[in-house]
């Protein structure tokens, strides 16, 4: 059983957008996390199952990871982005 919390969302679309995961792998996470998930009576279910399942789905055409839909996922599971650019000679 995995322990789904906003928290655990926003650490692992952090590590994907700093190419520390690849899509693959946040979608096995989310995946993995769709099928007996833990979620603390804290948090707001319907947000991280629908944040999951869209996720799980983000390998296919229909469910496209823009950064719109991540920084709305950011926003709605209380994270803020913040952009680095490294400049690399």
């Amino acid at each position: 059983m995995l322990t789904i919390t906003s928290k655990s969302i926003l650490e692992k679309l952090n590590a994907y957008l700093n190419q520390e995961i690849t899509l693959a792998q946040l979608v096995d996470w989310a995946e993995t996390g769709l099928i007996d998930p833990e979620i603390p009576e804290r948090e707001n279910v319907d947000l991280i199952m629908d944040t999951l399942m869209y996720i799980g789905a983000a390998d296919s055409a229909g469910f496209p990871l823009t950064w719109d839909v991540l920084t709305e996922f950011f926003e709605k599971l209380g994270g803020k982005v913040r952009v680095i650019v490294e400049v690399v000679a």
